[in-house]
């Protein structure tokens, strides 16, 4: 007599899908993916983050190390890719095709990858001609990956020109107005720049001729490469 067939395993929640995006985005920067950490990037309390973090180790999506760290099991990182697939193609739609601006077209991925399935995500990626990135310059997983030559804006040395490659996506969800001011600055990727005089707390740079600045920490979630100047 043979056992019963294996049901295959049902898709996250709504909820489990945001801790899982969380964390993908949180290890993509190589920072320390802890408790803590978690809480405060999703704006909810350590006991609330305690409960969500013992339910997905008890569906397999996660491991809790005797060290705090958050380690995602294979099943958890697939179904994490997954979802920032899904986040990334679709805003590339709504950017390129919608005509939405890059906060709107944040928020409203947000809301539309937990529906949109990989049928049509897979669908939307052909039409959209196989995009690399996000409207962001974060790269889409399963199609591309990070410049192994980017560094943080904010260790760029004074007088080096660099190409920008794309914005954290950490700092999108830590500080929501940054998209904004970044567009309104012109600092979007592929934008080519000098880095100016580092100061106690602000970065000058030279943007397309204009003079401008950004606070430290809006420069460490910024990522460039050195560039040089074509040869004509």
């Amino acid at each position: 007599m043979t056992g019963a067939p294996t049901r295959a395993a049902s898709p996250p929640s709504e909820v489990a899908a945001r801790y899982l995006e969380a964390l993908y985005y949180i290890r993509a920067e190589g920072m320390s993916a802890r408790p803590a950490r978690l809480a405060q990037w999703l704006g909810v309390s350590r006991p609330t983050v305690t409960l969500a973090l013992r339910r997905l180790a008890r569906d397999g999506l996660l491991r809790l190390e005797a060290s705090k760290e958050i380690e995602l099991t294979p099943r958890g990182a697939s179904e994490a890719a997954a979802l920032v697939r899904r986040h990334r193609i679709t805003e590339r739609w709504l950017t390129d095709h919608v005509g939405l601006d890059w906060v709107a077209a944040d928020e409203e991925a947000a809301r539309l990858e937990h529906a949109i399935s990989e049928t049509v995500v897979g669908r939307l990626y052909e039409l959209l001609g196989r995009p690399l990135t996000c409207p962001h310059g974060n790269p889409i997983p399963g199609h591309s990956e990070q410049d192994p030559d980017e560094i943080r804006l904010s260790q760029i040395p004074s007088g080096q020109t660099v190409r920008l490659t794309r914005i954290s996506e950490v700092a999108e969800r830590e500080v929501p107005l940054l998209l904004g001011q970044l567009l309104e600055r012109r600092l979007v990727p592929g934008a080519v720049l000098e880095v100016g005089e580092h100061g106690a707390e602000r970065l000058a740079l030279l943007v397309e001729g204009r003079r401008t600045q950004v606070t430290l920490e809006t420069a460490e979630r910024i990522w460039a490469v050195p560039y040089s100047t074509p040869a004509s």
